[in-house]
């Protein structure tokens, strides 16, 4: 039997560049699936193979607004995830992670579902361990143009176990790392949509700093995959856990592999490095293997190859 047949789920932010992807998982899974989304930087196009498929339903709704539905489990997704989006408006990126938190988790309570919430490697701030293990508090600047994204979501995952703690509410924690793949939005700032991008359009690639500092990439679907795991993992495991690839690399790294693998002549341009912007980035994804015997399985060159055809579409189609 599939893991969520029968199931009902609300995936909030499923029309965005994750959630699309779980929605699409969930359904092959047997699930009736909610999408919940306000599109301020989800995409209907994202989702559109899905709109006639009997068990998927879409609701355009701000999580920062109570909700009241009657599912069976909860992806709370809902957050601009790139700093483009979220320094936008930074005060409503804050208020979608905690006020979008406390209605979900309000939610959970009322119907005893169970919940995940997506959080980040961000919570890490600039880290000063390498690679981030779970039990590391984080070197987070509480005041930066970061901070509506990186304390908002620290506040979600406190107020997550003090539901479990209070409440005994059935929680999961998932800090995501760098994940990209097809839907990624061709603006959203994000290092892999704007090297391929640029690239393929044949523009100079921007890297920021001296090229030196390292990210680790997750193929989208190795990272949702890690989604389904955790939240059918046992009541007793709640997180916070790490999911994402541990190969790490560098940007100039990353640049010279989007190059090659596009065939394009873009020339690379260096640009100063954003305020407050972590140096490294790599996951110790230990306790993932462990507990939910996950791990990734897309190379970089082969996510990238499918990134980079997805992106050359949109672009055909801005022509």
């Amino acid at each position: 039997m599939s893991r969520f047949s029968g199931k009902r789920v609300l995936v909030t932010g499923g029309a965005g560049f994750l959630g699309s992807h779980l929605c699409e998982h969930l359904l092959i899974e047997g699930a009736d699936v909610l999408c919940v989304d306000n599109f301020f930087t989800g995409n209907k196009r994202n989702i559109l193979a899905l709109l006639d498929h009997p068990f998927f339903e879409l609701l355009r709704h701000d999580v920062t607004f109570p909700l009241y539905v009657e599912v069976d489990e909860i992806f709370n997704l809902a957050c601009p995830a790139s700093p483009i989006h979220y320094q936008f408006d930074p005060v409503q990126t804050t208020k979608t992670s905690v006020h979008g938190a406390i209605n979900m988790l309000g939610l959970a309570k009322r119907v005893r579902a169970k919940i995940m919430q997506a959080s980040t490697s961000e919570v890490y701030g600039d880290p000063q361990v390498h690679p981030q293990r779970e039990d590391y508090w984080g070197h987070v600047n509480p005041i930066g143009p970061r901070s509506c994204y990186d304390e908002g979501k620290r506040c979600a995952e406190t107020l997550f176990f003090d539901y479990h703690r209070q409440h005994r509410l059935r929680i999961k924690v998932a800090r995501i790392f760098n994940t990209y793949g097809p839907r990624m939005h061709p603006n959203d700032g994000r290092v892999v949509s704007n090297f391929v991008v640029q690239a393929l359009r044949g523009d100079p690639i921007t890297v920021y700093g001296d090229g030196t500092q390292t990210r680790s990439f997750c193929y989208v679907d190795d990272m949702v995959e890690g989604f389904l795991r955790l939240m059918c993992s046992g009541d007793d495991f709640l997180g916070p856990v790490n999911l994402g690839n541990p190969g790490e690399f560098t940007m100039l790294e990353l640049a010279s592999k989007v190059v090659e693998l596009t065939g394009s002549r873009s020339s690379i341009v260096f640009a100063p490095l954003p305020t407050d912007d972590p140096r490294q980035r790599q996951p110790d994804i230990g306790l993932a293997r462990e507990r939910l015997d996950w791990q990734p399985t897309v190379v970089l060159d082969e996510g990238l190859r499918r990134t980079i055809d997805y992106f050359d579409q949109v672009l055909s189609g801005e022509k």
